[in-house]
């Protein structure tokens, strides 16, 4: 598969603190990546730096074959890079409905008339049509979790990055969340998913990266990567033998 994101030795510092260390990755059109990491790891960093959120202090970032390192986070959005946040801030006084308009039209650059289908086709996806007039304020965790999800759809994204979209759900919601999730990937969406539940990100990812201290320590097929001591010492805190 060709590669749609590539970073190249991305450096990212606050003051003393380095948060990525010339740190290398590639994604392949069409993958589900996973990335795991404990507290403190670089990975929200890594999506901040993936988004044009924050500016590496060196490195290079391409992505669809094209050098982004420099580009505002709003033009990469344009060219299909979209992203859910761990805490959903909807507009709570608008519909689940707006709140999709206001991403394709404000986030894509489309015309309201354009994305009606479009968003009536990501609510479907994710389970949200029969939500589609209720006030976003009124709804359950699970459903704004959804509706973070959808809002990152509705730009028609190439590339959707995935921050702990599952974090506070029961056990049945993260599963039935991840079930929608890789829905989203076989129709053609590349993802990169950041996640602390690791049996949601199992039944999605095929690859898994683990970072700590802003480097990728492991990567690989999920569940030989689990099976590294060296991973389960810094994931999972047990001492290798």
């Amino acid at each position: 598969m060709a590669s749609l994101l590539d970073l190249e030795h991305v450096d990212k510092s606050y003051g003393a603190l380095k948060v990525t260390d010339r740190l290398t990755l590639s994604v392949a059109e069409g993958e589900a990546l996973a990335v795991i990491g404990p507290n403190g790891a670089g990975k929200s960093t890594l999506f901040n730096l993936i988004t044009g959120d924050v500016a590496p202090d060196s490195g290079r970032i391409h992505f669809a074959g094209q050098d982004v390192t420099a580009l505002p986070a709003h033009r990469r959005s344009r060219l299909g890079i979209g992203r859910s946040y761990q805490i959903p801030h909807p507009f709570g006084g608008m519909t689940v409905f707006e709140n999709l308009l206001v991403a394709a039209t404000h986030g894509a650059r489309r015309k309201e008339s354009d994305c009606y289908d479009d968003c009536a086709e990501v609510l479907e996806l994710t389970g949200l049509i029969d939500r589609a007039n209720v006030l976003a304020g009124t709804l359950t965790l699970l459903q704004r979790k959804r509706l973070e999800m959808a809002r990152a759809l509705a730009l028609r994204p190439r590339l959707l990055l995935l921050d702990e979209i599952a974090g506070g759900l029961t056990e049945h919601e993260a599963l039935a969340l991840a079930e929608t999730i890789q829905e989203i990937n076989r129709r053609g969406v590349t993802l990169v998913w950041i996640e602390h539940i690791v049996h949601a990100l199992l039944s999605v990812a095929a690859r898994l990266v683990v970072m700590d201290f802003g480097q990728l320590i492991a990567g690989g097929e999920p569940r030989a990567v689990m099976a590294d001591p060296r991973v389960q010492e810094v994931y999972m805190g047990i001492p290798a033998a």
